[in-house]
């Protein structure tokens, strides 16, 4: 199912429904333009939220954003650590609500 030549299928969507997707292209261009954060770090972020959302498509397309960005192998290490440590811990904040 994952193809990252499927994303060509993104037209339709553009073409079926031009003003939402607009107002998304418009927004997502401006959510990833340097501000009080930089390219990198917002990448970087990116990708760790693709890691927990686990898309594929978002991985490949922020990894390598964040490669052009700067990102070293080490920084790219420790985004997928933070990523699984967030998820984890979601998991063992949770159980607090197991105990009545």
């Amino acid at each position: 199912m994952y193809d990252m030549k499927n994303l060509v299928q993104l037209k339709k969507l553009d073409a079926n429904a031009p003003d939402g997707m607009k107002a998304f292209w418009a927004f997502d261009k401006v959510a990833f333009e340097p501000g009080a954060i930089d390219a990198l770090h917002k990448q970087l972020m990116a990708l760790a939220v693709a890691l927990t959302t686990q898309c594929p498509y978002c991985l490949e397309i922020h990894r390598k954003a964040a490669v052009a960005a700067g990102a070293t192998e080490a920084m790219i290490a420790e985004t997928a650590v933070v990523a699984a440590a967030m998820r984890a811990g979601a998991a063992v904040t949770h159980a607090s609500h197991l105990f009545k």
